[in-house]
C-alpha cells in the first residue's frame, strides 16, 4: 500500500505542478520546483519500496515473485528493478522526475514548458499506477521464479536503464518546444538548450541499442547483432528521428523558417517513443518478437496516452503556425540548408519504412490475419536510402551555409576519391559483392573522409565530427562483418581438428561445472582456447547458450554449438520394491525419505540398489521440490561412474519415483557436436564506431 501510495502523491503533485506553471506563472518557477520536487519524492520512496522488497524476497507482490527469487545474484537483483513491464515503466517514471527535478530547481525550463513536462509526467505516473509492480500475488509462493537466464548477463543489467534514459529525456525537446509555442512562436531561444537535450538523449538511446545489439551477438548465437526484430525497431524509430530534430534545430539557428519542421520532428520524436512502448507492452507483437511483452489491458491505456499526446501537441501547433517564420528554406540547391533538408527527408523515409514493418502485424490484425514483414523488406528498403545519405553527409561537409564551397581544389577530389575506393575495395577483400553492399561501403568511407577534411570549416565541432566519422565507421563495419560473412556447419568429433574458413579449429569436448549449473563447449581456434557456455536448468536441460568467439584484427570467428541431439538419456519410473530393467542394469527402489526444511521446501532421497549382473551398488539421490512444486536436483554416479542416475519426480504416496539415467561424465564430455562456425569480417571496428558516436554526441553536447 505504502508504494500505491507513493505513486498517487506523484501524480498529485504533478498535476499540481501543472496547475502552478500554467495558470500562476509568477510563481511558477517557486512553487512549481517545490512540487516537481516532491513528485520526484514520492517516485524515489516508491522505487526504494520496490528496490527493498526484491532484495528482501518479498513474495508476496506479484512482481518480485515473477522476476526475482532467494538464490538470485544481488547484481540481477537490481536488474529485477525493471525485468518486466512494472518495473520498467517505474524505472522511466523516476528517471522522468529526477530530470523534472533538475530543470524545475536550476530553472531550466520556462513555467510554460515546465506545465508541459509536468503534464507528461503525470501520464507517466498514470501508467505506472495502471500496472503497478506493488500488486499482491494471487497465491503466496516461497521462492519466486526468478529471472529469465538469457536476462542474467550484466550488458542487460545496463541496456534497458540506458534505453530509459534516451525516452525520458525526449521530453525534454519535446517540452521546449511546446513551452515555446505557448510563450512566444517567434522567440528562438529554445533552439539551443533543446539541442544539447537532444543530443544528450540521442547519446543514451544510441548507446541503449548499441548495447542491446552487443548483448544479442555476445549471447542469443544466433551470429547477429541486429534481426530488425518490432520492437529493436520501436527504439530504432524515434532515435532516426531524433537525428532528424538534432540537425533541424542546428538549422533553425540560421534559418528561421525551418522552425516549424523543427517542432514537428520534435513531437513525433516524443509520439513515436509513446508508441514503440504501445507496441512492446500491448501483446499485440506476441507472436512476432522475442523481446515483447505478453497481452494486458495497459496496452490500450498507452494508446490513448500516445494518442493524446500526439494530438493535442499537433493542434497547439496548428493553432500557432500563423506566428512563426514563414517562407522558403533554403535559396538554392547547391547550399548547405538544402543539402541538410534532403538528407534528414532520408531519415524520415528510413523512419517511415521502419516503422511500417514494424507496424504490420497491428496493421494486418486489422484485415483480420496478422502478419510481419521479413528481414530483407528492411535491407532492400533502407540499404539504398543510406547510401543516398552519406552521399548527402559528404556534400554538407563540402559546403557552408548560403552556399559557400568549404572543400575544393583536386587535392580534395583525389583524397575523396580515394575514400571511396579504399571502402569498396576493402568490402571486396571481405568477400562482399552485391553492388549495393560495396557502394555503402565506398560511400561510408567517403563520408569519413568528407568530415574530417572538413573539421572545423564545415561548422561541426570536435564532438560533432567524431560522431559523424563513427557513423561511416559504423555503416561500413555492418557491411564488411554482415554481407562479408561466411557460415558453415560442422559436426566435431571431441579431439578432432577441422580447417574451416582458413583457420585450425579443434572441440575439446564439453566441461561441467562442479554445481551442475552449467556446462561449457570447449575449442581451440589457431592454439587458442575459446568457450561457449551454457546455463543449465535445475533439471539439467540448457537455459540459456552463448556462443564461442575467437577475436583478431582481421574481425571475430563465431561457433555456436547445438546441443548433441543423441544424449544417451533414458527415462525410468520405479515402483517400491518392484525390479525395472534399463539397458544392462537392473534397479530397485528400496525406499523413500522426506524431509520438511524452512520454508515449505521439501526433501526427498529415494535409496535405489543398481546391478549389472556383477556388481550392486547403492545410491541415494535427491530432489528438492519448492512450495510451487518445481523440483531441483543433481546426478549421482552409480557402478564406479559408468551410469548417472537423477531423480527427477515422485508420486505423492512415496510408491512411484521417476529417474534419469545419464550416460557417465566422460561420455557426455567426449559426446559428438553441430556447430555453426562463421566469420565476421572486421566486427570490433562496429563497437569502436558506435562508442565513437555516443562519446563523440555527449561531447558535443558540453559546448
Amino acid at each position: 500500500m505504502a508504494g500505491a501510495a507513493s505513486l498517487g502523491f506523484t501524480l498529485a503533485f504533478s498535476l499540481l505542478a501543472v496547475f502552478v506553471c500554467a495558470f500562476r506563472r509568477k510563481a511558477g518557477e517557486k512553487w512549481g520546483a517545490y512540487l516537481a520536487c516532491g513528485a520526484l519524492g514520492g517516485t524515489a520512496v516508491a522505487s526504494v519500496l520496490l528496490m527493498a522488497a526484491i532484495f528482501q524476497n518479498d513474495f508476496g507482490l506479484e512482481y518480485v515473485a515473477n522476476y526475482s527469487s532467494k538464490d538470485l545474484d544481488p547484481l540481477y537483483k537490481f536488474s529485477v528493478f525493471w525485468a518486466g513491464q512494472q518495473g520498467s515503466f517505474l524505472l522511466w517514471l523516476l528517471i522522468h522526475a529526477l530530470v523534472g527535478g533538475y530543470l524545475a530547481c536550476r530553472k531550466k525550463l520556462a513555467p510554460q514548458g515546465m506545465a508541459v513536462y509536468m503534464l507528461l509526467q503525470a501520464l507517466l505516473a498514470v501508467l505506472v499506477l495502471g500496472k503497478s509492480p506493488f500488486l499482491p500475488v494471487a497465491e503466496l509462493m516461497e521462492d519466486g521464479v526468478g529471472l529469465n537466464p538469457l536476462l542474467q548477463d550484466p550488458w542487460m543489467a545496463i541496456h534497458p536503464p540506458i534505453i530509459f534514459i534516451g525516452y525520458a529525456l525526449l521530453a525534454v525537446p519535446f517540452a521546449y518546444g511546446a513551452g515555446a509555442l505557448w510563450q512566444d512562436p517567434k522567440d528562438d531561444g529554445w533552439l539551443e538548450p533543446a539541442r544539447k537535450w537532444t543530443l544528450i538523449a540521442w547519446a543514451f538511446l544510441g548507446a541503449g541499442i548499441f548495447i542491446g545489439g552487443y548483448w544479442a551477438y555476445k549471447v542469443l548465437g544466433w551470429g547477429g547483432y541486429w534481426g530488425w526484430d518490432p520492437v529493436e525497431n520501436s527504439s530504432l524509430v524515434p532515435w532516426l528521428l531524433a537525428a532528424v530534430l538534432l540537425h533541424l534545430l542546428k538549422v533553425a539557428k540560421v534559418r528561421p523558417n525551418v522552425r516549424v519542421m523543427a517542432h514537428l520532428a520534435a513531437i513525433f520524436t516524443y509520439s513515436f517513443v509513446l508508441y514503440g512502448t504501445f507496441l512492446t507492452r500491448s501483446g499485440i507483437l506476441g507472436d512476432f518478437s522475442v523481446h515483447s511483452f505478453s497481452g494486458t489491458s495497459i496496452g490500450l491505456l498507452i494508446a490513448v496516452v500516445n494518442a493524446l499526446v500526439l494530438m493535442a501537441a499537433l493542434c497547439q501547433l496548428i493553432w500557432k503556425l500563423k506566428e512563426l517564420p514563414q517562407g522558403e528554406i533554403y535559396e538554392g540547391y547547391g547550399n548547405r540548408e538544402f543539402l541538410l533538408s534532403l538528407g534528414m527527408l532520408l531519415l524520415v523515409f528510413m523512419a517511415v519504412i521502419i516503422f511500417l514493418g514494424m507496424s504490420m502485424p497491428l496493421l494486418t490484425q486489422l484485415a483480420g490475419k496478422p502478419a510481419a514483414v521479413d528481414t530483407n523488406f528492411y535491407v532492400r528498403t533502407t540499404l539504398p536510402l543510406a547510401v543516398a545519405m552519406l552521399a548527402v553527409l559528404t556534400c554538407c561537409s563540402m559546403r557552408g551555409y548560403g552556399g559557400s564551397r568549404l572543400l575544393q581544389g583536386q587535392k580534395v577530389k583525389m583524397v575523396l576519391a580515394g575514400c571511396f575506393v579504399l571502402g569498396a575495395v576493402l568490402a571486396l577483400a571481405a568477400g562482399v559483392r552485391g553492388i549495393l553492399p560495396l557502394l555503402l561501403a565506398g560511400t561510408a568511407l567517403l563520408g569519413v573522409g568528407a568530415s574530417v577534411l572538413g573539421y572545423p570549416r564545415s561548422g561541426l565541432r570536435l564532438g560533432g565530427t567524431i560522431a559523424h566519422v563513427g557513423l561511416g565507421l559504423g555503416l561500413l563495419a555492418i557491411v564488411l562483418s554482415g554481407s562479408g560473412s561466411q557460415t558453415l556447419s560442422e559436426e566435431f568429433q571431441a579431439g578432432e581438428t577441422r580447417s574451416l574458413l582458413g583457420h585450425e579449429i579443434t572441440y575439446r569436448g564439453q566441461d561441467f561445472s562442479e554445481d551442475g549449473k552449467g556446462k561449457a563447449y570447449v575449442y581451440e581456434v589457431d592454439g587458442q582456447e575459446v568457450r561457449a557456455h551454457t546455463k543449465l536448468h535445475s533439471n539439467g536441460s540448457d537455459a540459456a547458450r552463448e556462443p564461442a568467439i575467437y577475436k583478431s584484427l582481421t574481425g571475430d570467428i563465431y561457433i555456436a554449438p547445438t546441443p548433441p541431439q543423441e544424449t544417451g538419456v533414458e527415462e525410468l519410473t520405479l515402483k517400491k520394491k518392484q525390479i525395472a530393467l534399463a539397458g544392462e542394469e537392473a534397479y530397485l527402489l528400496e525406499d523413500v525419505e522426506a524431509e520438511e526444511e524452512p520454508g515449505g521446501r521439501l526433501r526427498l532421497t529415494a535409496e535405489i540398489s543398481v546391478t549389472d549382473g556383477d556388481v550392486v551398488d547403492t545410491i541415494r539421490p535427491v530432489i528438492e521440490v519448492s512450495q510451487n512444486r518445481t523440483g531441483n536436483s543433481q546426478p549421482v554416479s552409480v557402478l564406479e561412474g559408468r551410469k548417472r542416475v537423477r531423480l527427477t519426480g515422485m508420486t505423492e504416496d512415496y510408491k512411484k519415483v521417476r529417474l534419469e539415467i545419464l550416460p557417465s561424465l566422460e561420455e557426455a564430455e567426449k559426446a559428438a557436436v553441430t556447430a555453426s562456425v562463421s566469420t565476421k569480417p572486421y566486427i570490433w571496428l562496429l563497437w569502436l564506431a558506435c562508442t565513437a558516436v555516443t562519446c563523440g554526441c555527449l561531447l558535443a553536447a558540453k559546448k
